[in-house]
Formats: structure tokens, C-alpha cells, sequence
């Protein structure tokens, strides 16, 4: 089999922070012992009731991003993003693709145990990725292929150049690894009871709406963590985070609002620090684009509703300005992206096209629901909307209930949505754009057509033409209102020397975990 070598294929070149790159990918590989043991306690307050749930990888297929905070601690991958790179080699050596486009093989690490002591195997590769709910993963893979309790082969039924995409990097699971063995001893909820994996971090407890506890595995094979214990809270209140920030029950705050940022502004104890960039917010028009009888079918109501929103007001009301307004629901630094400038925010324009499009004294929208817990964003956009004459009526839901109605489809009038897939051009708009998306209410025949093309295109350039093309098409058609690239504030406490927000860009929250540590006693 004629192979070609990818291991550190480097797509964010501008994101590389070489020094740091350097010492994350030696870790503890070539060198000595450490010279340091896992000391002290770190606690993060967290903004969400914490589900038992997302201690398992594979519910990332069910709920987007949020189950990576855990995979980071307790799990690791094949191959993932690290800070610097969007694919670096983890579990996995190496890997290689053949020159048909058809075959991916990797080399395991050898000598690796998950934290019950159970050796780690490819037998443990095929199976995370069989019990891995995806769609687009199992219609393209034909077989796992086991060579060697090392060495593992992927079979593609036809050349698919998105596959170390979905494979190796956040806009799956499918990659990050757990005990076969054990799995099949405890199952679903005997795993989600007690999980075990590869991470830096092991399994303690989980005190259902409280805390979940995690301690060193200091067997883990990268680098050893500098933190003996990590807590995270759930503290769904944005004031009890900032309160338990200043006494000092936490070390760090995730995800303030504006006025508590700018008061660890003021505080010269504390610091503040901003992570995020992957979660791309627009007002979506739901099942009205495609209604030929709703007023969001008429390409001038939409294109009003993007004039109507200051989305750099919206900025500085909710994230100090940190979150990015943008005119695409893809982030720039993406693969494949085309960059669009966002739309100026213009009220006369908005009232104009309105009045173009038969809508003189606005109309009625109906529901505008926001994704939860961005209630004040909704009312916002909702005011914004108002002023020229679109009325609509803030619906807010709990979260469980929201994700839902989003996947089952049953949101109506307007919702704020948020993509957070990683990945790629690609990988956003198989989300939110290609008529079968999970985030699609309806589509368009050339788009879908479009979007196959590219699919099995496995020339770079003529594959960023096809994906432009798409893009520049959903610009014209107004499909969304992009408001920004979303950058939160979080609150980092005294004790604290580094917290791992942003080490890994772009993604929301403290990742690689054995990297955080706290301040040592002068």
C-alpha cells in the first residue's frame, strides 16, 4: 500500500505559538522524570448543572462541544487540537493516508493503561468508534481494520477529504478513546457512574447538581499534571461565580457577564481573561426562509433584519467588545473560509427594505428564542428588531428542553443559534447550511449539489473554490444574520498561575488540563 505521511499538518499557521507548541509536543516523551509531584486543589464554577451524561465522549454527537470540557480531563484521543495546532498526535504516533485517499492507518502508542490498569489496544480504537453515534463517520468508513493490537486501518468506501477533520479534531468524538472491556462490564450507566479513561485526570466523584472531582493520573503518559485536584462547580448564577470568585472559593469564574468583568477589572487581586472563538452566534429565520407565504421568505425582510442589529453594541453590552462581529456563520481562522465583512448596522435601511418588500409598518414575528443562557443577547436583538418595526416575543427555554426543540426541529418564528462545530468551512456548513443540517430548517437544491462536489474533492484548490462558492451563494441569499464570533470573559483568581483558558484557540474553555497550575509558595 503506497502511503503518504500526515502527522502535524498545519491548517491554523496563524494561530501557532511556537515556544509553548515545543514544550506541550515533548511533554514527557524523551525526557527524564519529572521533578515535581502533583500538589494543591483547583476549583472552576461552571455556568451549567453539570450531566453525568457528558463524561462520556460519545455524547458529543448528541450535544455539540460541551462534553469536551470532561474529554480533556478524564479522556484522550488518537489525535487532537492542541495549543498551536489543530491536529496534533496523541494516543496515535502517527498515521497515514494512502494514495488512493482510501485508507487511513495508525500507529499506536504502545505501553499506555486507562486508569483501572486495563492495557489500551486498537481493540479499543474500533470500538469507541462502532459505539460512536455518527452519521457522517459510519456512512463513509467501511471497515476498521485491527493489523496489530497496535495498528489500526480505516477503509473509506470512496476518497473523503474531511475525515482527519471529523476524526482528529472537535467536530467529533469518534477519536477519543475508552475501555472496551470495562464498558462492556458496567455499560452506558455504569460508565457515566464511574468513567475511566486515558486523560490526565481520573475519576473521583460527581455530586449530581454540585461538583464533579477529578484527581492527577500521574502515570499519564504525555506529561505528568501540576495539579493534584481539579473541582468543577456548577453554579448556574453568573453573580454567585463572581461572588464565589472574590471570596475565594474558586479559583476560576467561567463566562461573566459585562458589569461582573468589569469588576475583576477593578479588583487588583484577580485578573481577567478571555477565551472562546469557536461559537459563531446569527439570528436564524428558522422555517420561515423557505415559507413562501411567511415575510422571512422575501430576501429583503432578511437582509433588513441584518441592518437592523448593532452587533458591535451587542459586543460591548455582553463581552467588553472581546466577541467578534462578523458577516459569516464561519470563524475566519477556519479552514477553507471565505472572510465576509458584517453588515453596517443601518436602521433607515432596514426600515427601507421593509418598506420595499410590502412590510411599511413592519409585522409581527411571532417567537424569538435565544439559545440558553444568552437571555439578555436575545433581548437585545429583540429591541434591535423592534425599532424598525419587527415585533417579535422573547421566548426563553431551560437548556435540556432548547437542544430539544433545536434538534427535533420544533423551534418557530425566529431562535438565536450558536455553531460551534469544529473543524472547517466544510464542517459548518454540512451543520447549518446543506438542507439534511442539524441546524437546517430547508435548503437549496444548487447548494446541496455544491456541497457534494466538494465532499469528494481531493484537490486543495479546487475544493476551496467549490467552498467559497457556497459561501459567497449564502451571503447573497442572506440564509442568516450573523452577530458575532462569540469571545467570553471569564474571572481568574489569585492563587492561580496558569488557567488554561486559550491555550488551545480557538475553543471556549481551559484545555490541555495538565497544563494548569497554581502559583508556588515564595
Amino acid at each position: 500500500m503506497q502511503v503518504k505521511t500526515r502527522t502535524h499538518r498545519r491548517w491554523w499557521t496563524a494561530l501557532a505559538v511556537v515556544g509553548l507548541v515545543s514544550i506541550l509536543l515533548t511533554g514527557a516523551l524523551g525526557a527524564g522524570a519529572p521533578t515535581y509531584k502533583p500538589e494543591g486543589e483547583m476549583s472552576y464554577a461552571v455556568y451549567v448543572t453539570i450531566s453525568p451524561a457528558w463524561f462520556d465522549p460519545a455524547e458529543v454527537a448528541m450535544v455539540g462541544l460541551t462534553p469536551f470540557w470532561f474529554c480533556y480531563a478524564l479522556h484522550d484521543a488518537l489525535v487532537r487540537p492542541m495549543p498551536g495546532q489543530l491536529m496534533v498526535p496523541s494516543l496515535a504516533e502517527s498515521w497515514t493516508e494512502s494514495a488512493d485517499h482510501l485508507v487511513y492507518e495508525f500507529k499506536l502508542r504502545e505501553g499506555l493503561k486507562f486508569h483501572n490498569g486495563d492495557p489500551f489496544t486498537a481493540e479499543d480504537v474500533k470500538f469507541s468508534f462502532l459505539r460512536y453515534k455518527s452519521k457522517i463517520l459510519h456512512e463513509r468508513v467501511r471497515e476498521v481494520e485491527i493489523v496489530d493490537p497496535y495498528r489500526v486501518r480505516f477503509h473509506l468506501h470512496q476518497p473523503w477529504p474531511d475525515f482527519m477533520t471529523f476524526y482528529g479534531t472537535m467536530a467529533t468524538a469518534a477519536g477519543w478513546i475508552i475501555p472496551k472491556n470495562y464498558f462492556e462490564q458496567v455499560g452506558d450507566d455504569g460508565f457515566r457512574k464511574h468513567p475511566i479513561g486515558l486523560g490526565p485526570y481520573k475519576f473521583v466523584s460527581h455530586t449530581p447538581g454540585v461538583e464533579l472531582v477529578v484527581e492527577a493520573y500521574e502515570e499519564y503518559w504525555r506529561k505528568m499534571p501540576h495539579v493534584k485536584r481539579l473541582v468543577l462547580k456548577s453554579v448556574v448564577d453568573a453573580s454567585t461565580r463572581m461572588a464565589m470568585l472574590k471570596k475565594g472559593e474558586i479559583d476560576v469564574a467561567y463566562y461573566l457577564d459585562a458589569a461582573h468583568a468589569e469588576e475583576v477589572k477593578r479588583d487588583p487581586k484577580l485578573r481577567l481573561t478571555f477565551s472562546g472563538g469557536i461559537g459563531n452566534t446569527a439570528l436564524n429565520f428558522l422555517e420561515g426562509q423557505w415559507d413562501p407565504k411567511s415575510p422571512w421568505h422575501d430576501r429583503r425582510v432578511r437582509l433588513a433584519a441584518n441592518y437592523a442589529i448593532d452587533s458591535q453594541a451587542i459586543s460591548e453590552a455582553e463581552t467588553l467588545g472581546a466577541s467578534i462581529p462578523t458577516g459569516s456563520i464561519i470563524p475566519r481562522e477556519f479552514e477553507f473560509a471565505l472572510p465576509i465583512e458584517p453588515y453596517p448596522y443601518d436602521p433607515v435601511k432596514a426600515k427601507q427594505l421593509l418598506a420595499e418588500a410590502g412590510y411599511p409598518n413592519g409585522f409581527d414575528a411571532g417567537d424569538l428564542t435565544p439559545g440558553p443562557p444568552f437571555f439578555a443577547r436575545g433581548e437585545m436583538v429583540a429591541n434591535y428588531l423592534a425599532a424598525v418595526g419587527i415585533r417579535t416575543k422573547l421566548r426563553t427555554m431551560e437548556r435540556a428542553a432548547f437542544q430539544a426543540a433545536q434538534n427535533a426541529k420544533q423551534l418557530r418564528g425566529l431562535a438565536i443559534l450558536g455553531g460551534s462545530r469544529y473543524g472547517n468551512a466544510a464542517t459548518r456548513i454540512e451543520e447549518s447550511v446543506v438542507s439534511t443540517g442539524t441546524l437546517a430548517w430547508g435548503g437549496y437544491p444548487d447548494i446541496d449539489e455544491l456541497f457534494r462536489q466538494q465532499d469528494v474533492e481531493v484537490d486543495r484548490s479546487k475544493r476551496e473554490a467549490i467552498l467559497h462558492q457556497i459561501q459567497q451563494l449564502m451571503h447573497e441569499r442572506v440564509m442568516f444574520a450573523p452577530i458575532f464570533v462569540f469571545v467570553w470573559p471569564s474571572g481568574v483568581g489569585p492563587r492561580v498561575e496558569e488557567s488554561g483558558l486559550w491555550l488551545i484557540k480557538p475553543y471556549p474553555w481551559s484545555a490541555p488540563y495538565e497544563e494548569v497550575r497554581l502559583k508556588q509558595p515564595r
